[in-house]
């Protein structure tokens, strides 16, 4: 079994263990984070179940709040743990794809692939603005349509629950 990186929270430790045991060991230079979408309890829950149900393939961070927090963007080949708001571990995906794009360049084909509300470039536009508002605010900026966003397409590698690790 492959040792648990050191930035792996307690929470998720078994849950990674578990994923590491059922492929026969991951390089844990591999693991990139454990972390919930979003900035709510509602949204982040039910954004990992999008995930889950294989409607959401994809997520944009900003640049910005990368390096706010001292944080290199994905890259593929990446394993992330996606949590609910609580940090119940959902599932791992690997990073499959990152593309640099300001957010006013974001295509329909990206948007639909996110899998949140219709699918839309129209609702993700709304969507993320807020989003996107909301954080430039928490980082002391100001967001602009020229905002530079990390595009990461993910697929699921382990989606077990948890409640089915015992």
């Amino acid at each position: 079994m492959t040792e648990a990186p050191a930035s792996l929270p307690p929470s998720a430790a078994s849950f990674w263990a578990a994923y590491t045991h059922a492929v026969g060991g991951v390089d844990p230079a591999r693991f990139y984070e454990a972390f919930f979408f979003a900035d709510s309890e509602a949204l982040a829950d039910s954004l990992a179940e999008l995930v889950l149900s294989g409607k959401k393939q994809a997520t944009a961070g900003s640049v910005a709040s990368y390096e706010a927090e001292g944080k290199r963007v994905p890259a593929p080949g990446d394993l992330s743990v996606v949590t609910d708001w609580a940090g119940v571990p959902k599932c791992i995906i690997e990073t499959v794809a990152v593309d640099l794009v300001p957010f006013d360049q974001v295509t329909e084909a990206f948007a639909a692939i996110e899998g949140e509300g219709d699918g839309s470039l129209a609702y993700w536009q709304e969507a993320h603005r807020r989003y996107f508002e909301r954080e430039c605010s928490r980082l002391g900026s100001t967001f602009t349509e020229k905002i530079l966003l990390a595009c990461e397409r993910f697929k699921v590698v382990f989606p077990l629950a948890p409640k089915n690790l015992a």
